[in-house]
């Protein structure tokens, strides 16, 4: 064990900042309040406390994960750089424009999303590239230096270069970046062709905008970072989780900082996936509660499901199309603002609603007694008798009872003629029935009975709404892992370091040529290899090769699997094969004799994901568990608060039970077990809540 490196992860939330630290088979974990103003100060002080916790030396550690929300929150607070767009003549309003729809077309007073880059900075200049990446126009170089001024008349401090096609050639992108370099070389720069090579220049234009608007603060943030653990002694490699599920460089994460847009709720999903393996959960709902948002993604054959474009900022937080698109990989989830911090509130109509805005850790809830006054769901789940304000954050943070309970008296329950108690509990349903909701519209969307699924709780405020939630959607089992609290941490120790490349180059099947593609595959294999050899020298890599395929004249397109090898002339067939098959399982028919093209192919290497932690083979015995002693909690049946009993999670063993309801206390969360189900402890540690016999049915 001598030679074992401790490994950390770290993931900062809107209100907490949690640390998981892994040496050998031990885990240790520690949750933080976050530190807005300074954030590399608050990680830091957050690493301290776990290596002190677990005794490890800075030289022990052997590696750092990192996941962060500040790509995120700079682009929905507005806080990004000054940024500029250089575009060709005639396409300055594509970010403007959009899809040439209405998102909903009934809202008369509908509000699109407000481009990163204004009409004042998006600047234009004369070239012309065709779709096969012929230069039909020759670059206007002295156009280009012509620009020079208006940037330093608007103080830009980052600029986007996207031009149209720039995909199938990006010469004439690459020589605006040298000549801006050459004259500006303090400029931020972000290439179209570099961050999204892909067809769709609205698309392409908003994902390169976003990433130049992130990139000075995300790059500040990393250095800060690099010197904190420099000026630690950690000389430790640092990996960053991006939105699709693996981990990447601190170059690349420099370059492409909008890849980390959903980093901390990505590693949730993969910590959900491979509980969901641990146990044979062959469908799953992956359900994320921290202090500032709840996260819902679907589980598959243990894989949460994909996407190649996100949403960031939407003015209707349901509804497609009211976001800004970023085209980058990302593990496809849905996100509400329904967090432990979110604020509730009597809209006009005077019913309860809560968030999406919510207190943060500055001020934090009004419990918190660091100057909110307004209640929030925390605020609500303390009044219910759902956590102990000793226990809170593994006692770090000291909640008031009596804040809580006067902030949701005068807000919600005194205008509605409520108690607290019942002020409180119209807090929890309507969070709770805004989250079912969301589960609902997601995995009808994707074609999926949620009933079907069970519940894969984690993060500080889940477990305490699970089994409730679980109710609401007809789910029979609800698991919550071990360390539920710091759920995503956790999930960035079980990630590959992966990188995917995609490139869209049109080739229609009838006249494929295949030495093109070939050729085009060695070229992304060679960038996906550089960019993960960077972070595992070593190891053995996995690849996956896909092409995006449709019938001419379709918007859209399916994903197929290609082999992973050179094509042959005799894999056309091989190609309209797969594609009938996929088709065919999505739309439930193909179209006779129509023709089939490619638009975009795509490469993925990584290493191979680190299983989840399982217990100790053998037969479990069933015993019941020891209570640890009783505590009030709201009952909706009888509208009071009833004594109920507690249980402390580490005394718990495999195979003992908890009958609801009941609270099961941890450090860092507490799971509520609702009278409709009854709890158990797997082999693995991991709390399942079922159902009882006619409940949750």
């Amino acid at each position: 064990m001598d030679d074992v490196k401790a490994r950390l992860a770290v993931d900062i939330g809107g209100t907490f900042t949690d640390v998981a630290l892994e040496l050998g088979e031990r885990r240790w974990t520690v949750k933080t309040l976050t530190t807005p103003k300074a954030p590399a100060d608050g990680v830091m002080r957050a690493l301290a406390q776990a290596m002190a916790v677990a005794g490890v030396g800075a030289a022990e550690v052997g590696l750092i994960i990192h996941g962060t929300t500040l790509a995120t929150n700079a682009i929905l607070e507005r806080k990004g750089a000054v940024t500029a767009l250089i575009t060709t003549e005639g396409f300055r309003d594509v970010l403007e424009i959009g899809y040439e729809t209405r998102f909903d077309q009934y809202d008369l007073m509908l509000e699109k999303p407000t481009p990163l880059v204004p009409r004042e900075r998006r600047l234009v200049v004369s070239e012309r590239v065709d779709v096969q990446g012929r230069v039909l126009t020759p670059l206007d170089e002295a156009g280009v230096l012509s620009l020079l001024p208006a940037l330093d008349e608007r103080a830009v401090e980052s600029v986007a270069i996207g031009f149209l096609h720039a995909y199938a050639n990006p010469v004439h992108e690459r020589r605006v970046a040298e000549l801006i370099t050459a004259h500006r070389p303090d400029l931020w720069l972000t290439l179209s062709s570099e961050v999204c090579p892909e067809i769709r220049e609205y698309e392409r234009f908003s994902t390169a905008a976003a990433n130049a608007y992130v990139q000075p603060l995300m790059a500040a943030y990393l250095g800060e970072l690099e010197a904190g653990l420099e000026a630690a002694g950690i000389a430790a490699p640092l990996l960053l989780m991006t939105s699709g599920g693996g981990l990447t460089t601190l170059e690349t994460a420099r370059k492409f900082p909008i890849r980390l847009v959903e980093s901390g709720p990505a590693g949730g999903a993969i910590l959900a996936s491979r509980v969901a393996a641990a146990l044979g959960l062959d469908k799953a709902l992956s359900f994320d509660m921290g202090g500032t948002t709840a996260k819902i993604c679907l589980i598959e054959d243990c894989q949460p499901h994909n996407a190649r474009e996100f949403e960031v900022d939407r003015s209707a937080r349901f509804i497609k199309g009211s976001g800004l698109p970023l085209r980058i990989p990302v593990i496809e989830m849905v996100e509400i603002g329904a967090g432990g911090g979110s604020i509730a509130r009597l809209d006009t109509l005077g019913r309860i609603t809560v968030g999406p805005d919510s207190a943060g850790a500055e001020p934090g809830p009004a419990a918190y007694g660091r100057g909110g006054e307004r209640p929030t769901v925390t605020d609500a789940d303390l009044v219910l008798g759902k956590i102990d304000p000793a226990a809170f954050a593994g006692g770090k943070v000291t909640l008031e009872p009596r804040r809580a309970r006067e902030a949701v008296h005068r807000d919600v329950g005194t205008p509605l003629g409520l108690s607290a108690e019942l002020g409180a509990f119209g807090i929890q349903e309507v969070v709770d029935e805004t989250m079912a909701n969301a589960a609902r519209v997601h995995s009808v969307e994707r074609g999926k009975v949620v009933a079907d699924h069970s519940l894969v709780a984690f993060g500080g405020a889940a477990p305490l709404h699970a089994a409730r939630l679980a109710e609401k959607l007809g789910i029979a089992r609800v698991v919550v892992p071990t360390d539920a609290g710091v759920g995503s941490a956790i999930g960035f120790l079980r990630a590959p370091i992966a990188y995917e490349v995609v490139r869209s180059r049109h080739q229609r099947l009838a006249r494929f040529d295949r030495q093109a593609v070939n050729a085009l595959f060695d070229e992304m294999r060679a960038e996906a290899e550089a960019v993960v050899r960077l972070g595992a020298p070593q190891a053995e890599l996995i690849e996956t090769r896909l092409a995006y395929m449709r019938y001419c004249g379709q918007g859209h397109e399916v994903v197929v699997t290609l082999p992973n090898r050179p094509l042959a002339v005799e894999d056309v067939d091989l190609l309209q094969e797969r594609f009938d098959r996929t088709y065919r399982r999505i739309y439930r028919r193909v179209i006779p004799h129509a023709e089939v093209e490619v638009l975009t192919w795509g490469l993925t290497l990584s290493t191979g994901i680190v299983a989840e932690r399982r217990g100790s083979p053998g037969e479990v015995r069933a015993t019941v568990a020891a209570r640890r002693g009783t505590c009030p909690l709201f009952d909706q049946a009888s509208a009071k608060m009833r004594d109920v009993p507690v249980y402390w999670r580490p005394d718990l063993l495999p195979g003992q039970r908890v009958e609801g309801p009941a609270l099961i206390q941890e450090e860092q969360t507490t799971t509520l077990v609702t009278a409709a189900f009854a709890a158990r402890i797997a082999a693995d540690g991991c709390v399942v809540m079922e159902a009882r016999k006619g409940d949750g049915e």
